[in-house]
């Protein structure tokens, strides 16, 4: 099918509000409308939805999108409607009724998107009431849920291999955020694309600045530090279980915050209605397991934190990608602990299909050793992705403070590594650390280990700096914690006690840190008449029911607040405002322009 050049770009502005295509999204556009097989990798927020989107416009027939993300087909198809763009979802969160309405819709050409959930496809009869409609094009969208070697594997898209074999002659896009070159040649493979055109973005996310920072006993100090930073925006905590999701939101909910947790374990509907306050700007800040956040098609999110350490980087990136997907410069913060690993490890140990148990340990080795790491993040991320990028220069922690200075501990590190040799690897950091400093309590003494060549000879050094070393040497995998949380000397530790590896730490973690409250400093990015922007959107959505980022995104009510139009050709001129949107609240922003021009003149 040949599409005029002139119907593409009237399409995206006409109806998305855009000028220009992104990276790589024309030629995405451009197979699909060719009728080619596409597998993309794009980053999370580099404008995947509108790849597909646009050309379903220009094409006749529907197109049946693939997704495991109740929540996000539920915003998206929320969102074309405000778009003027026919589009439903079917999927077990909806009435009879629902789903028969959406049903009825496709069967009579009028919708141009249905989104489905991978599990109709295991239906026999949905499927043969699938051969019944004019399918332009199949979407999977989080393709690398069917490769078994990725982080998110799913039995349910195993099955989507079967498409290729129903439908032979339908085009099938895939489209995913993160896949290792195994997993994207899985993806390939169980699809059956034929000749596809592969596109692969660049991993790096510019409009992300990351830190990782050692989880402390202050660190929630450094938490609310944070959170004062980000008043007023919205962001999401990660936090490793149910129990801790609600501890740290009610702790947050008892400082002010407007904060929710959200878990697997809560019932759907208090799921939902939590989702739903968070789009609606209701709630600052949710905290969440990863059961949390792939649907969460909300621009404006200014932050993610992790308190503890990810299982797999493919995890850590696509959740980071949560924040700024509108490109406005948003913060990805770690906070990670050394026994972080070892905890994950057990439970993996415990609870893994011996199949897959060695390479999802690796995974979890690799996430400990970017958190450990003092090369820059964002390389580090797109090395693990088989991808190259330039240092960020100030965009990560290790490069903004990349002049930090660094002490050798090798000596210590093999003064402790002796110690726990000697006192035959049955026990914790903190016991060695009293053996090091002489300490003649009465375990110390009944063991005889008073009596051993190590004993005292780390007087020089307190209890707390024996406990950072020991923390760092877990780090570096040089000793680990079995399951009574005893220390074990790793073959990595034996070349540290020959000599054969040095160790290195940054000087800051050796000097206990002084409690500080920053307070909020100005938002450089806000124009000045943003805030007047924010809340008539605000009124709108809240009139329309639907979330305020999809009425505008924010990098749009920017440009309305920075440019000020007071006109409708003026309006049109900034991204993100297209005819339909223009059509639906152009005069209400217009009217409120015309009233801030008026003030400043």
């Amino acid at each position: 099918m040949s599409v005029p050049i002139s119907d593409k770009y009237k399409v995206l502005k006409h109806t998305f509000g855009f000028s220009n295509f992104r990276e790589m999204q024309e030629e995405a556009v451009d197979a699909i409308l060719s009728r080619r097989d596409l597998a993309m990798l794009l980053p999370t927020g580099g404008g995947k939805s509108l790849c597909y989107q646009l050309p379903t416009l220009l094409m006749e027939g529907i197109t049946i999108v693939v997704s495991p993300l109740i929540a996000l087909m539920h915003d998206q198809v929320i969102a074309l409607k405000e778009l003027g763009i026919e589009a439903e979802m079917i999927s077990s969160s909806q009435s009879s009724q629902e789903q028969q309405e959406a049903f009825t819709k496709a069967k009579n050409g009028i919708l141009k998107l249905l989104y489905i959930a991978p599990e109709r496809l295991a239906n026999g009869s949905f499927l043969s009431w699938l051969t019944t409609l004019d399918i332009n094009f199949f979407v999977i969208d989080e393709a690398h849920c069917i490769s078994e070697w990725g982080h998110e594997f799913r039995d349910d898209y195993r099955r989507l291999g079967e498409l290729r074999s129903a439908f032979p002659h339908t085009p099938i896009a895939a489209f995913t955020a993160t896949a290792t070159p195994k997993v994207r040649e899985d993806i390939l493979s169980q699809l059956g694309l034929h000749e596809p055109l592969i596109l692969r973005a660049p991993v790096l996310r510019k409009n992300i600045t990351i830190t990782v920072r050692e989880r402390d006993n202050g660190w929630h100090n450094d938490l609310m530090n944070i959170l004062k930073e980000h008043e007023g925006e919205s962001g999401i905590i990660y936090a490793f279980s149910r129990k801790e999701t609600e501890e740290l939101a009610a702790f947050l909910s008892k400082k002010g915050i407007k904060c929710l947790a959200y878990h697997a374990g809560m019932s759907g509907s208090l799921r939902h209605d939590t989702h739903q306050s968070f789009l609606n700007d209701e709630t600052q800040i949710i905290v969440a397991t990863v059961a949390f956040g792939m649907g969460i098609d909300k621009g404006d999110i200014r932050f993610v934190i992790h308190t503890s350490l990810p299982k797999t980087i493919e995890n850590y990136y696509q959740e980071i990608g949560r924040a700024g997907r509108d490109g406005i410069d948003s913060e990805a913060v770690l906070f990670y602990s050394g026994s972080d690993f070892h905890n994950k490890k057990r439970l993996i140990d415990e609870g893994s299909d011996p199949q897959y148990r060695e390479m999802i340990l690796a995974k979890l080795r690799s996430a400990m050793d970017y958190a450990t790491a003092e090369e820059c993040r964002h390389r580090l991320i797109a090395s693990y992705f088989s991808d190259s990028v330039e240092v960020c220069g100030d965009r990560c922690d290790n490069c903004k403070d990349s002049d930090r200075p660094k002490t050798d501990i090798t000596v210590p590190s093999q003064k402790f590594l002796s110690c726990l040799y000697k006192t035959g690897e049955r026990f914790g950091a903190t016991y060695i650390s009293e053996v090091l400093c002489g300490e003649e309590k009465e375990k110390i003494l009944s063991n005889a280990h008073d009596k051993l060549s190590v004993f005292g000879i780390g007087k020089e050094l307190s209890k707390s700096t024996w406990s950072t070393i020991s923390k760092r040497l877990i780090e570096l995998g040089a000793i680990e914690p079995d399951e009574y949380k005893a220390l074990k000397l790793t073959a990595s530790g034996a070349e540290i006690l020959k000599g054969k590896q040095s160790v290195h730490i940054r000087q800051e973690r050796l000097t206990p840190k002084k409690a500080s409250v920053k307070t909020k400093e100005h938002d450089h990015h806000a124009p000045k008449y943003y805030e007047n922007f924010k809340a008539l959107r605000a009124r709108i959505a809240k009139e329309h029911r639907i979330p305020a980022y999809i009425v505008f995104g924010d990098k749009t009510l920017y440009s309305l607040a920075e440019q000020l139009p007071t006109s409708k050709e003026e309006m049109l001129n900034i991204s993100g405002i297209g005819e339909v949107k223009f059509e639906r609240y152009g005069e209400l922003f217009l009217e409120l322009t015309r009233e801030l021009s008026a003030k400043e003149s």
